[in-house]
């Protein structure tokens, strides 16, 4: 903040509008897309991204892990601004209290947030597709291996991938018929908009699994479904964020094995005792 402030004067008329913006919404910003950012504060992604540069900053990203350094944090980098704050002074009854309640809050906001319509369709284009491609980088990954792993106990067609190269190769291969399962909190990465482009050019139909519904990777979209609880950049993997994406897999999940249910119960049976023989 200190820096804005030095460069207030040097900032052109609508740097000093998005400057004013965030003078007055400094918690909040570090939880918008740039494009909500944009939205609210009457300026350009352009702008803001210039705006970035101009404070020496890589980008918007960038600029909000330094927005959430100069915010009011914990000694464990978790913001004030939540019951749900975690401090080095609380007991682990607390902690525990703690963690339980925030992972209430994103599984009641992701309920909120839940659009039937959208979720039918969702379930729609996974029943119909040949193959289903299970994607994601960094934390997100890890929910597009869950997702595979849970829709693996019930059909062979949904693959994962981890690696960004060979997300690459293989979205370049497939056809319209195919459909790609992409989850992103943020919505915004380089490697998932390089796979969203081929995507797009392929005519594959994307569903995205995302806290921002105005973001680059919605736009590439054609059904995003929207999960819960504000992350901070100092809080990057949380727990509770990903408790939205399973409750939206499992909704997924149960939607996917009503279109089929004879099918899906063979299958089901099949996993299982192939599992059972892994069990001592």
């Amino acid at each position: 903040m200190e820096a804005i402030t030095e460069n207030y004067q040097s900032f052109t008329r609508s740097g000093k509008k998005l400057a004013d913006y965030i003078f007055n919404h400094a918690s909040d910003t570090q939880y918008l897309s740039i494009s909500v950012l944009a939205e609210q504060s009457g300026v350009s992604e352009a702008t803001i991204t210039r705006f970035c540069h101009g404070l020496g900053l890589s980008g918007y990203n960038d600029f909000k892990l330094a927005l959430a350094k100069t915010d009011r944090v914990t000694d464990l980098g978790e913001p004030l601004n939540s019951p749900q704050t975690i401090t080095s002074e609380d007991s682990l009854d607390s902690i525990i209290q703690k963690v339980h309640a925030s992972n209430i809050v994103a599984l009641n906001e992701t309920l909120e947030m839940i659009d039937e319509k959208k979720l039918s369709d969702a379930i729609s284009l996974l029943t119909a597709a040949e193959r289903v491609y299970c994607f994601g980088h960094g934390g997100s990954m890890v929910m597009a291996m869950e997702a595979w792993a849970r829709f693996s106990t019930a059909s062979s067609k949904f693959i994962h991938i981890s690696d960004s190269h060979m997300q690459a190769i293989a979205t370049a291969l497939t056809t319209s018929k195919d459909v790609l399962l992409f989850f992103s909190y943020s919505g915004s990465t380089r490697d998932m908009e390089d796979i969203m482009y081929i995507a797009r050019e392929r005519h594959v139909p994307i569903i995205l699994i995302t806290h921002f519904p105005k973001s680059r990777a919605a736009e590439f979209a054609d059904v995003v479904l929207l999960i819960g609880y504000n992350e901070s950049p100092l809080q990057s993997g949380s727990i509770a964020a990903k408790m939205g994406q399973l409750f939206l897999i499992e909704c997924l999940y149960y939607g996917f094995c009503q279109k089929n249910p004879e099918q899906i119960l063979k299958a089901r049976e099949s996993t299982a005792e192939a599992v059972t023989k892994k069990l001592l």
